[in-house]
């Protein structure tokens, strides 16, 4: 077990990198995904007002 616990510095960054790069991938994802909803609603209003 000493051998182990020799690396428990990088287990904790490497878990810790990996939450922290998951949520920004899922901050970028849920922007994108609003800023497309945004644009499909412009682009629906823009339609509905010329007609």
């Amino acid at each position: 077990m000493s051998g182990f616990s020799q690396h428990f510095g990088w287990v904790e960054i490497v878990v810790t990198a990996v939450i922290a790069i998951g949520f920004g991938v899922y901050q970028l994802w849920s922007v994108n995904r609003e800023i497309r909803r945004d644009r499909e609603k412009a682009e629906s209003e823009k339609r509905n007002s010329s007609d």
